[in-house]
């Protein structure tokens, strides 16, 4: 019994270490649906919202993602990260680096990600840094009674 468990913690193993960038396509894609809808359903003129002066603007959360994902994505893609240009709107700016993104993740496999350890950071961050992006502007969304599309969501599977 325990050579088979022991076989089967081993397989697993094998198996996740194989797998990075399907592990991080998902936890990805949902990050990035939550951002964009929290970026969508929060009104325009919330965008200077601060909790207390000490904090960040909601508009400047979403221009830190917009400024991490390109460095991290244009790591990913052994290219200089692009400028971020004028913007017509947050929401469009977000949107556009998570394009960005989903365009380097498509690119690389779990050999070029663990190939340095830029790579390997650049590929974590991605889903990491922006999930803590995500959990701070659940605080600014609901504070302006607007219930985060994370929440939003999962009440709906439950109907």
């Amino acid at each position: 019994m325990r050579i088979i468990l022991a076989l089967a913690l081993a397989l697993g193993t094998l198996y996740a270490q194989n797998n990075l960038t399907a592990a991080n396509q998902r936890y990805f894609n949902s990050v990035r649906r939550n951002l964009e809808a929290a970026a969508d359903v929060m009104p325009a003129e919330k965008y200077d919202y601060r909790i207390t002066p000490a904090q960040m603007t909601f508009a400047e959360w979403l221009m830190h993602s917009v400024e991490r994902n390109y460095v991290d994505c244009a790591t990913l893609k052994g290219e200089k990260a692009p400028a971020i240009g004028n913007l017509k709107t947050k929401e469009e700016a977000l949107k556009d680096s998570f394009a960005y993104c989903a365009a380097a993740l498509a690119t690389v496999d779990d050999q070029k990600v663990l190939s340095t350890p830029q790579m390997s950071t650049a590929f974590l961050h991605i889903a990491v840094h922006n999930n803590e992006i995500y959990g701070n502007i659940v605080g600014y969304l609901r504070s302006s009674g607007i219930v985060p599309p994370s929440t939003a969501a999962r009440a709906q599977t439950k109907k």
